[in-house]
Parts: structure tokens; sequence; C-alpha cells
């Protein structure tokens, strides 16, 4: 078996969860734009996030956020998406929105406001257990703005406290994950704002705790594959937020900035044992659609990850070892380089034909006319989107 089949062989197991506020209107910190046709409800998103797997086979599961997606019976809400062909996903938390957490969250002096956001948690924790979700994710937009604001090592307990209670809250199968970023909302200082922090946060923890590394969320400069490679070493690697920055937490679509990036960090994720069913890494989109229609955009970012994984897969990794032993360091780079300049869509449109998929799922799903039918249904009610 050739390095081409071999690596379409092992292509089956890439499951891309997509998040459902990316089929919601979104936009920048100064407006948010209502396009036609924009989902009102929860089932609406779900069924646009059914759309983009039918025609890619790729994205099986559906992140939802709380309250953005509240519902008053989430078994039933489950059933529904197995009824289009995808499942629940990953449960987000937000404490970021309400006027309550102006001054942190789990983080905050105020013990009334950390036990409010504990209680948020173990909500979700309860959401999961309806839902059948394996993780609670949590991002935090604590911080300070100002030096001397508050006592930023007093944060750093109060915030192991209120993990601490929501960790024992989780179920056998259950886990928690926590991510990071090193800036904004807070400016001063972040209370997770880098990867060291939220790996010590979750060693301290449990072995049901784990990093959730979004790719945006760093400096310019930053090698994310090697924050990849040491969380998969440390066995703290639990889940990604996929998108593309060009300055900070842009949120664009997942390799637009930088394919070779997203290239060199799928590696990093196969060569560590973060890929494949078992692994235990949950592959996210974690994207908003400001100015491109929001299915396609979802349908692109999932291509442009499997197109990457399969270049990374496509690394002749025994080679590659060679020359690494030998310190041959041209060698190394060019076989690195070849895998990331095969052009592998044709060998893809072929295995999607394959598999019952369209070639081209862009092209397939602008000739379906799904967005003309939602662009006419769904007219009236209140568009979801942030806060909403």
């Amino acid at each position: 078996m050739n390095t081409t089949e071999t690596a379409l062989g092992r292509l089956g197991e890439l499951a891309i969860e997509v998040p459902s506020w990316a089929y919601g209107n979104s936009g920048t910190r100064f407006k948010v734009f209502g396009t036609p046709g924009t989902p009102r409800s929860i089932q609406e998103k779900l069924a646009d996030a059914a759309k983009v797997h039918e025609l890619t086979g790729l994205a099986p599961t559906v992140a939802l956020h709380i309250p953005w997606d509240k519902v008053d019976d989430y078994s039933a809400l489950r059933g529904y998406a197995a009824d289009l062909g995808v499942g629940l996903g990953t449960i987000n938390s937000n404490t970021f929105q309400d006027d309550e957490y102006k001054y942190g969250s789990l983080t905050s002096s105020d013990a009334a406001v950390r036990r409010r956001a504990i209680d948020h948690h173990l909500e979700c924790i309860e959401i999961m257990h309806a839902t059948g979700s394996r993780d609670l994710k949590i991002w935090l937009a604590d911080g300070t703005n100002y030096p001397g604001q508050d006592d930023m090592r007093g944060r750093q307990d109060r915030l192991a406290e209120s993990l601490q209670e929501i960790y024992a809250g989780l179920g056998e199968s259950q886990r928690l994950v926590l991510e990071y970023k090193f800036f904004e909302p807070a400016f001063y200082h972040t209370d997770v704002p880098d990867w060291g922090t939220s790996y010590a946060q979750t060693l301290a923890l449990g072995e049901k705790a784990f990093v959730c590394l979004d790719t945006g969320h760093h400096a310019p400069g930053t090698n994310i594959e090697f924050i990849v490679m040491q969380l998969l070493r440390l066995g703290k690697l639990g889940s990604f937020d996929f998108n593309s920055r060009f300055y900070a937490d842009d949120d664009l679509i997942v390799g637009a900035a930088d394919p070779f990036q997203l290239f060199r960090i799928m590696h990093e994720v196969i060569r560590g044992g973060g890929f494949g069913k078992d692994s235990g890494v949950a592959l996210m989109l974690d994207q908003c659609h400001n100015l491109e229609e929001k299915i396609p955009g979802q349908i692109r970012s999932v291509l442009n990850v499997q197109e990457m994984t399969a270049r990374a897969l496509l690394i002749d990794t025994d080679a590659l070892a060679e020359a690494q032993r030998e310190g041959d360091v041209l060698a190394a780079n060019g076989i690195f380089n070849d895998a990331f300049y095969t052009d592998v869509r044709p060998v893809l449109a072929e295995w999607r034909e394959s598999r019952g998929l369209p070639a081209d799922p862009m092209t397939a799903f602008k000739a379906s006319g799904y967005q003309k039918k939602i662009n006419e249904d769904r007219v009236g009610g209140q568009q979801a989107g942030w806060g909403a």
C-alpha cells in the first residue's frame, strides 16, 4: 500500500465539531450584521449544521452555547438532532455577558458572583447529562485592566476553588476543558492567558480536566505546533478551537491566514497520537462568518482541515526520522515541504465520491437550493446572533 492509500485510509477517522453560533449573525465589535436565512432557533441552527455534514461527511456533532441555545427539553433536542443525522457535542458555558461578571466570574472577589458562575456551570453539566455531551468547555473573560485593580494571586486561588467545585460535579465519563486567551477583553492581565496557566489549573483538578487550545488565542509569532506537541506529550490536550487570525482573535475561516501553520499543527496532532476517534482530542471550529454566507463558510472550514490533515498524513515519517537522525537539515525540511505542497484536492474529490458524497461540496451546496429556501422560509422572528 502506498503513502497516499495509507493516508486516505486514515482520513476516514477525521471528525470536526461545528459550533451552533457560527450559523447566527455576527460581526465586529462595532456592529452585528443581519443576513437572510439566519436561524431563529437552535433547531434551525442544527438543520444548517446537518447540511454541512450531509455534504462533507466531516461534521457529525454540533457544539452548543448556554444560555444562547437554551431549550426546555434537551432530551427532545438530542432526538431532533439525531433525526437530522448529527449529534450534540461540547457544551460551552457563558460567564461574559451579564452585568454581574463585569469584574470577573469564577475569579470574582464577590462570593455571590462566584456562586452564580459556579451554579451556571453545574447547570451546564446537567444539560450534558441530557444531551449526552462529553465535554464542558470553559472560557473566561476574567481579568483586569489596570495595575493594582485586583490581587492577581488571589484571583488564581479563587479560580482554583471554583473549578474544583465544578469538576466535582462532572459525571464519570464527562470532562472539563479549560480554554486560554492572552488578552481581550482584559488588557492588563487575563486570569487564564496561556497554556501554562490552563495546564497548571487542570493538572491540579485531575485526570478528567484538559486544556483547550484556540488557534487564534496567541501572540504573533507563537509556535502553536510546539504547544500542541507539549500538551500531547503531557497528556493534557483535550480539544481545539480551529480558526484563523491575522492580528488577534479574528475568528476567521481556519487555514485562511496561514494554511502551512494548520498543516504543521495537524502533523503534531497525528505525530502525538491526537488524531482519530479514540485519541480523546476533540477537533472543533470556533469561527464567525461576518461577510461570507455561514453554511458555505463552515463547509469551506471543514474542507480546509481535511485537506491539511491529508497532506500531513502524506509525510514520509520514516524518511523524515532518518534525515533527522543524520542531522540532514535540508533533507528533513524538504520531506516536510514535499507533503505540504502536494495537491490532494483531486484525490479527495475521488475519496468523497467513493463514499457517496459530492466531489465538490461547495458547488453541491450552491446547486442544492438550500440557501434560497431558508432565505424564503425564515422570515420574521428574532434571528440568532451574539447574545441570542
